[in-house]
C-alpha cells in the first residue's frame, strides 16, 4: 500500500502546517485557559477552505478525500486539539448532510457551514449513556404535520455555540434500533434550547455541554433520510469520526514528542543534557515508534474509505491504537519534563489533559475492542 502523498496533498499539508504554526499554536494556551470557542480561528479556517474541504464544489467545498482530511487533522491537532476538533465536527456534520440530507437541506445548510456561519452538532449522547446508541431515551412523536422531540443530550461538542443540531431520537421504542431516526433542528425552533456548559478536564474551547428538547416541534421536512435506518446512519458517521479522532490523537502525540525532544536537549542533569541518557533515549524511541504505528493505521483506514471499502474494523483499530498511544506518549513526555511538566508553564501539561479524552469519545476503547472482535468473528 503506497502512502506517498500526491502533489495536491503535499501542498495542502504545507498550507495547513504553516497556518497551524503561525496562527493556531500561539493561541493554543489561551484557548485552553479561557475555554472559549476559537471564533477567529474558525473563521480563518473557513477562509482557507478547511471547514468545507470534503464538501462537493457545488455546496462550497473543494471535494478533498479522506486521506487529505486526516493529514490536515493531524497538523491542526499538533498545534491545538481544540481547533482540530472544531474542524472535525464541521466535516462530519457536512458529510452526514451530503450523504443523507435532502437537496433542500444540503443547499440550505452546507454553504453556510463551509463559510463558518453556521455551527452544526450531532445530538446523540445522553446523561444516562453514550456508547449504547440503541438505548437512547430522546423521543420523536409523529404528529399530523411533523414531529415532537423530547429529551436531553449531554457532553455535546459545540452545544454552547451551535445553531443547528442533528438529533438522534427514537420514534418507536418497540422497534429497538430500527426505530431510531435523525432530525435536523434549526435555530429558533421552539422547545430547542442550550443547557448547561460542561467544565471538562481537557480539550477546552469546544463548547461541550447540554442541549434540551422540550416539546420541540419540527416539520416533516426535518427528517434526515428516512424514518428507519437512523441507527445505521449514525454508526457510519462514527466510523468516519473514529478515523479523524485517530488523526487528532496522532497530532497531539507528535506535539508531545516534539516538546519532550526539545526539553531533553536543553535540560542538564548530572553534567550533561538528559537526551544523552540512555533511559531517556529509550523513552523517546518508544514514543516515536508508537506514533508512527498509529499514524499508519489511521492513514490506511482513510485510504480504504476513499476506495469505497467498509472500514468498521479498520476505523476501530486505528482509533483504539491512536487513543491508547496518545495517553502513553503524553504521559512519558510529561515524565521526561519532570516537575516542569506538572505546571502549566509548559505545553505538555495541556497535551496530557487533552489526551485523556481520546480513549473515551467516539466510542470508548472498550467499545472499539467489541467492534473489532465482532468483525473478526462474523461468518465468512
Amino acid at each position: 500500500m503506497d502512502f506517498e502523498l500526491t502533489d495536491v496533498q503535499q501542498r495542502m499539508v504545507e498550507m495547513v502546517r504553516a497556518f497551524a504554526g503561525k496562527e493556531v499554536a500561539p493561541q493554543a494556551g489561551e484557548i485552553d485557559r479561557s475555554d472559549e470557542w476559537p471564533r477567529d480561528l474558525y473563521r480563518r479556517m473557513a477562509e482557507l477552505g478547511l471547514l468545507g474541504m470534503m464538501l462537493p464544489v457545488v455546496y462550497g467545498g473543494s471535494g478533498a478525500d479522506t486521506v487529505t482530511w486526516v493529514l490536515c487533522q493531524e497538523e491542526l491537532a499538533r498545534a491545538s486539539a481544540a481547533v482540530a476538533h472544531t474542524q472535525l465536527l464541521c466535516t462530519l456534520m457536512g458529510q452526514l448532510l451530503v450523504e443523507h440530507g435532502s437537496e433542500a437541506q444540503r443547499r440550505r445548510w452546507l454553504p453556510a457551514m463551509a463559510r463558518g456561519e453556521s455551527v452544526c452538532v450531532i445530538a446523540q449522547t445522553e446523561p444516562g449513556g453514550g456508547s449504547d446508541v440503541a438505548g437512547i431515551q430522546t423521543t420523536a412523536r409523529a404528529t399530523a404535520d411533523g414531529w415532537v422531540l423530547n429529551g436531553t443530550k449531554r457532553f455535546i461538542t459545540a452545544a454552547a455555540v451551535c445553531d443547528l443540531a442533528i438529533v438522534v431520537a427514537t420514534t418507536d421504542r418497540t422497534l429497538g434500533r430500527e426505530g431510531i431516526a435523525l432530525f435536523v433542528v434549526e435555530p429558533g425552533t421552539a422547545g430547542f434550547r442550550h443547557g448547561g456548559k460542561d467544565h471538562v478536564m481537557g480539550l477546552h474551547g469546544v463548547g461541550t455541554g447540554e442541549l434540551v428538547f422540550e416539546d420541540c416541534r419540527v416539520p416533516r421536512t426535518a427528517l434526515l433520510g428516512s424514518e428507519r435506518g437512523g441507527f445505521r446512519r449514525a454508526m457510519e458517521s462514527l466510523n468516519a469520526g473514529r478515523v479523524g479522532i485517530g488523526a487528532q490523537a496522532v497530532g497531539v502525540a507528535q506535539a508531545a514528542l516534539d516538546a519532550a525532544l526539545a526539553y531533553a536537549k536543553t535540560r542538564v542533569a548530572f553534567g550533561r543534557p538528559i537526551a544523552e541518557l540512555q533511559a531517556i533515549q529509550f523513552m523517546l524511541a518508544d514514543m516515536s515508534t508508537q506514533i508512527e504505528a498509529a499514524r499508519l493505521l489511521v492513514r490506511r483506514a482513510a485510504l480504504l474509505k476513499d476506495r469505497g471499502r467498509p472500514i468498521a474494523r479498520e476505523a476501530a483499530e486505528a482509533k483504539l491504537m491512536a487513543a491508547e498511544m496518545v495517553v502513553k506518549v503524553t504521559s512519558d513526555a510529561l515524565q521526561i519534563h519532570g516537575a516542569s511538566g506538572y505546571v502549566s508553564d509548559f505545553p505538555i501539561e495541556r497535551l496530557y489533559r487533552d489526551a485523556r479524552v481520546y480513549p473515551i469519545f467516539e466510542g470508548t476503547s472498550q467499545i472499539q475492542r467489541l467492534v473489532i472482535a465482532r468483525q473478526l468473528l462474523r461468518p465468512a
